[in-house]
């Protein structure tokens, strides 16, 4: 979903076409695989999702008027029209790596701050902006206004047949029917690019996915959606439904959703790109000439413009990115998806360093780590801990039940650190980055444990809950100013 489409509906003969050229594209991709020169470079880039308000904390849909004054192309539109994106450029992991990321990123997002004030507009990023109301979504002017966020709109509720139904159980209940799927766009994440060769993608994906509930509980950052507590990750359970192109017999049956976590640990990369065409029918099919794409000349990297932009409505929590590249080697990443956007810049550069030095340590196991897990434990445990985040206990090969928070501080950390020392990465920075997980898992002490009782003090104050979600969130951005890692955040 990173390029523009022609059209917002597509015809019957359109889809058949592209079907064709799907199955096309992946038997040219089978072919080129076990030839191809792909750069193994090991670079890391964050793509950062943040939320537009007012001065009191409430989303505002100014997103093209928040990017024509910030002026850099680097920042984005998203789907919703109160959200844009910042993409740092990519950057070798060892050395100083990380802490290049940290300063662009926070230099991006001062220069973005100052300039987005003339106009009236604030910046927060947060999972969940948890001012956003139920009015909010069923705004006509929610989405912006690019064809692709319009055909995305329709394609799913087309395939659904029906409206978008949301149901959260946690400590609140939280149900909503809507006739969009304007949920998705309360959704703020941070995604993590990791470049891997072609030989190494199978280990580092399975290692992600291995990961991926103690990623989330450390990183939990979205407790509250439309008012209510529902999971500590809600965006997890709201994104998944948001998007949902299954109506309720089809998910009876268990149809693949399109926000998936997966089924299977896999051999090689190209497990995915197959499932993806075998599971999953095209909701946008768009064709490489309706889309003004160019073929290549012959000897370069294959654009597979079809089954690329497929991949891009698949929405894997951990998704198999192809890159063929602008004249130069083609790459692979895996492009890590499950995190919410984080308090501090501080706070999501640790999140990244906690994941980069995981898989980075994981791939080298000469036991490997999947090999010991069922799969389908690696599931239960991602969404126990997108529910429970650090309260959440998970299931571990050689530990059986534990609690997350103790995993992560006795075992995961030290592996992260050996991990990060594997890839080079200065001494310095492992220290400051990974000291911020561990204080979370011993404090037990993340953004939404901050927001839960923040909100929980200012309710016993006689405060309602919509003034508790204000004040919160304004106590939230001037914290996040200091730049302050949240587990220092006073209640």
């Amino acid at each position: 979903m990173g390029r523009d489409t022609s059209s917002t509906t597509y015809t019957r003969s359109e889809r058949t076409r592209y079907r064709l050229k799907l199955h096309e594209n992946l038997e040219t991709f089978a072919r080129y695989l076990p030839r191809a020169d792909f750069s193994d470079a090991a670079t890391i880039g964050i793509e950062m999702e943040i939320n537009l308000t007012d001065a009191d904390g409430h989303p505002v849909r100014r997103a093209l008027d928040a990017l024509d004054a910030i002026g850099n192309d680097e920042f984005q539109t998203e789907i919703g029209a109160h959200n844009i994106e910042l993409n740092l450029p990519a950057v070798p992991v060892a050395g100083r790596g990380l802490e290049h990321l940290e300063d662009a990123a926070r230099q991006r997002l001062h220069d973005a701050r100052i300039a987005v004030e003339e106009i009236g507009v604030e910046l927060v990023p947060v999972g969940m902006l948890p001012t956003l109301t139920e009015d909010d979504l069923r705004s006509e002017g929610w989405r912006n206004p690019e064809n692709r966020y319009k055909a995305l709109d329709n394609a799913i509720l087309e395939a659904r047949g029906e409206d978008i139904h949301i149901h959260v159980q946690g400590d609140d209940e939280i149900d909503l029917t809507i006739d969009s799927i304007a949920p998705e766009s309360a959704c703020t994440s941070a995604q993590l690019h990791l470049q891997v060769p072609p030989s190494q993608f199978a280990a580092a994906w399975n290692a992600a996915q291995a990961i991926a509930g103690p990623q989330v509980a450390v990183a939990a950052n979205a407790p509250f959606f439309l008012g209510q507590a529902g999971w500590v990750e809600n965006r997890i359970p709201v994104f998944t439904q948001a998007t949902d192109t299954r109506p309720p017999e089809f998910a009876n049956q268990n149809v693949r959703p399109r926000v998936w976590f997966g089924e299977r640990w896999i051999n090689t990369v190209f497990d995915l790109w197959e499932e993806n065409v075998r599971y999953f029918p095209a909701i946008l099919p768009e064709s490489r000439q309706a889309a003004g794409q160019a073929l290549l000349t012959e000897g370069a990297a294959p654009r597979l413009h079809e089954l690329v932009l497929h991949n891009g409505t698949i929405w894997r929590w951990n998704r198999p990115v192809y890159d063929p590249g602008s004249g130069g080697r083609p790459n692979l990443r895996i492009e890590n998806r499950l995190l919410p956007t984080a308090p501090t810049v501080l706070d999501q550069i640790s999140d990244a360093a906690f994941f980069y030095g995981l898989v980075g340590r994981l791939v080298h196991d000469p036991r490997p780590l999947w090999s010991r897990m069922p799969f389908s434990d690696a599931r239960a445990n991602f969404q126990a801990c997108a529910k429970d985040g650090l309260t959440a206990d998970v299931v571990w090969p050689g530990l059986g039940s534990v609690p997350v928070a103790e995993l992560v501080g006795e075992v995961l950390i030290p592996l992260a650190r050996e991990g990060l020392v594997i890839q080079e990465v200065d001494d310095d920075l492992i220290d400051r980055y990974l000291s911020v997980i561990e204080a979370r898992a011993h404090t037990g002490h993340n953004g939404a444990a901050w927001q839960r009782r923040m909100v929980e003090q200012l309710e016993s104050v006689w405060m309602g809950r919509e003034e508790a979600l204000a004040e919160m969130t304004r106590r939230y951005r001037q914290n996040q100013v200091t730049g302050k890692p949240v587990h220092t955040w006073d209640i």
